[in-house]
């Protein structure tokens, strides 16, 4: 048996496809040893309870002489202060890391991106390193194509667009959406060039994709750019990514009832529920969740609305007044963690308002369901192009601004009257049309004989091959 070594970086959006993709391996009779920290040697435990044979390694997190604080275990809790802190933590991962290397003997590492030393580890054994971005091929070559011809250069202000140029569709951005490493320097920029860097020494990438889903950008990314991949998307429908049991309880524990939520959704008309969640990093400004609560309001319809438990200082004074007696019919708040998977699947569910993450936008693809985009940060405003422009599965609410926390800037009216487009306007059956097109070609790339099948067999076949 081929044996990989996982290191997933240390956050859910990172973590949760790692597992997923730690469970397709074994499920094709591959080994897998994935190295975490104790915060997230649960999702592995998890996966290994219900029937999924994988390794584990543990290494201590905050490291010992690291200057982070102990209760920082993940980079959802990360503050701007504490970033540098955070990433120097990660690093001192190297040195246990390289010993389980030593100890495992393995054939080949998957690494998340974020931990570019992992590169020169592999190097060190004499083992082929696969980076893993946990992205889209279009954000990778946006944010290519964005370093190379430095268009906003071209531009005066924020509110002027710009088009980024040489990429296969014409794609309008705004200076104020790239993320601040593009444009400036910042402690992210050093990371930046240091991934670059692990890159050139890199044997190819893993993809969370389906080729038929971005395939210009996929031809741009390994012909134009010249890198090696291997799509092999989307996890969520591959491998056993299990039942109900499982896909309701992805990342953290779920804050709400299962059966309560499920039987809520029961009660609701096909394609009449509006979900709103953006992920675990975003965090928004109390302006803003009340502009957003006040334009699903003002739509009328049926939503579930998950919000972060840190946001609006833990309590509801950030509500509109009378909000919760208005919608407590159409209404659910859900505070914490949501089982995401299962509310997208439910028939009720017609439109999904999103950050643009993705592993959220594959879940809506995976599902069939037309999406509002709302991108907050990272490479979302990328995402949200491949959404909108490209797939035409979804439509923007507008957002403007690159920004990590307090992210505001969208009024009620314009989350109003997307919540329109996407479930009502005349544009919403061919919207809904497309999207169920991009879920029956999703699962059918991860079946026998489909595309991301196909690719995993090419890229084992690679590896076995393998020569330093």
């Amino acid at each position: 048996k081929l044996h990989f070594v996982f290191l997933p970086m240390v956050a859910y959006g990172h973590m949760i496809p790692a597992v997923d993709m730690a469970k397709l391996f074994v499920s094709r009779g591959l080994k897998v040893t994935v190295v975490t920290t104790p915060a997230f040697s649960e999702l592995v435990l998890k996966a290994r309870e219900s029937g999924h044979d994988i390794g584990l390694r543990i290494i201590g997190f905050p490291p010992e002489g690291s200057p982070l604080k102990g209760d920082v275990v993940s980079m959802d809790q990360v503050t701007e202060d504490t970033h540098g802190e955070f990433l120097a933590a990660v690093e001192l991962m190297r040195a246990p890391f390289e010993e389980f290397l030593e100890e495992l003997g393995p054939d080949a590492v998957v690494s998340d991106m974020f931990l570019p030393w992992s590169a020169e580890s592999a190097g060190k054994f004499g083992l082929p390193r696969l980076v893993f971005h946990g992205t889209s091929y279009m954000a990778l070559c946006c944010s290519d194509q964005m370093r190379v011809y430095k268009p906003y250069e071209a531009v005066d202000s924020d509110s002027e667009p710009f088009i980024l140029p040489n990429l296969p569709h014409r794609l309008e951005f705004f200076r104020s959406q790239l993320p601040p490493e593009e444009h400036s320097d910042n402690s992210f920029a050093g990371l930046r060039n240091q991934m670059a860097e692990a890159e050139k020494i890199t044997h190819g990438a893993l993809m969370n994709t389906f080729d038929e889903l971005e395939s210009d950008y996929a031809r741009h990314y390994r012909n134009a750019m010249k890198k090696r991949a291997w799509s092999i998307g989307p996890l969520i429908l591959c491998g056993g990514a299990g039942g109900k049991e499982e896909l309701g309880s992805r990342g953290k524990k779920s804050a709400v009832d299962e059966h309560e939520c499920m039987r809520w959704l029961d009660s609701k008309a096909d394609h009449s529920v509006v979900y709103v969640c953006f992920g675990s990093m975003a965090v928004f400004s109390d302006a803003q969740l009340r502009e957003l609560a006040a334009g699903l309001r003002d739509s009328s319809r049926n939503f579930v609305w998950v919000v972060r438990k840190t946001e609006g200082g833990g309590g509801n004074g950030w509500l509109p007044e009378g909000f919760e007696e208005t919608t407590s019919e159409t209404g659910m708040i859900i505070r914490g963690w949501a089982p995401q998977v299962l509310i997208l699947n439910h028939p009720s569910v017609g439109a999904f308002v999103t950050h643009c993450g993705w592993n959220s936008t594959l879940e809506g693809i995976a599902a069939g369901v037309p999406m509002v985009t709302w991108p907050v940060f990272a490479e979302q405003f990328y995402n949200e192009k491949l959404i909108v422009d490209v797939l035409k599965i979804g439509v923007s609410v507008g957002s403007k601004k690159w920004q990590r926390v307090g992210s505001e800037g969208v009024a009620a009216e314009a989350v109003t009257a997307a919540v329109e487009r996407v479930l009502f306007r005349d544009s919403a059956e061919e919207m809904r049309r497309r999207a169920k097109d991009y879920q029956a070609k999703a699962k059918i790339a991860v079946k026998g004989g489909g595309s991301s099948y196909n690719e995993l067999n090419d890229f084992v076949e690679d590896i076995r091959n393998y020569k330093p």
